[in-house]
């Protein structure tokens, strides 16, 4: 174990380039995930760094996750590069896949209200929304414009269920939905079907059907999902 650290020269912080050190250390695997580090005033002499220094870059080597501090038990090595990349991708996987899972339970039942409740003057605006949106699929494709529009679409869906609770709720998830509209309309293909997928919903509310509203709505909000999934994988 000695033998892996040694003095600190080089210019700049010390707590950063103590951070920069065992994280070569640990993404070389010449620390292993679980091992135990030696206690700090060894550490801190093998270093040749102060004891504040070192417990500075622990402290930044735990929060990213790094670093696993024991209280009572000592300092052990947390993930290498490769298992941390991993382990955020499922988390970020996990939390695309609740998002939508609530997108599909409130959208649908938006659909559905929507095809029982809108009034003809709802229709005719989200009409206008179909149309803009036709008008912004010209090349070359404005995918700002249409991140707004796609937005503006599904937000006034929800208005027109009439559901004080529903918008509320809705409104909440909005940023996040925003947050990957854009990229996700740019998915190869899926353009296209979303696109289809707004005129399936429109009609169906046009034409009062709320079952078929709330399952146009769900087989959308499924498309979105599985866009949203492969550019996670593909940026990862």
């Amino acid at each position: 174990m000695e033998s892996l650290f040694y003095p600190i020269r080089e210019s700049g912080s010390l707590s950063e380039r103590i951070v920069t050190l065992i994280e070569e250390l640990i993404d070389s695997e010449a620390l292993g995930e679980g091992q135990r580090l030696p206690p700090e005033r060894d550490l801190a002499t093998m270093l040749g760094v102060s004891r504040p220094a070192l417990r500075e870059a622990i402290k930044i080597l735990e929060a990213r996750q790094r670093l696993v501090v024991r209280h009572g038990q000592g300092v052990f090595v947390g993930l290498n590069k490769q298992d941390l990349v991993r382990q955020r991708l499922a988390n970020l996987e996990i939390s695309l896949m609740e998002l939508f899972r609530v997108r599909e339970v409130l959208e649908s039942a938006a659909a559905s209200w929507a095809a029982m409740s809108a009034t003809d003057d709802e229709i005719e605006d989200l009409a206008r929304i179909l149309q803009e949106q036709e008008e912004a699929y010209l090349e070359p494709v404005d995918y700002v414009h249409l991140k707004y529009l796609d937005g503006m679409f599904h937000t006034n869906i929800v208005s027109m269920a009439k559901n004080r609770f529903l918008s509320q709720t809705f409104g909440a998830l909005q940023e996040m939905i925003d947050e990957g509209m854009e990229t996700t309309l740019q998915v190869p293909g899926r353009l296209e079907i979303s696109r289809n997928d707004h005129h399936r919903i429109f009609a169906a509310i046009k034409e009062r059907n709320p079952e078929m509203a709330s399952a146009s709505a769900a087989i959308h909000i499924d498309g979105a999902k599985s866009a949203a999934m492969k550019r996670l994988r593909q940026h990862s």
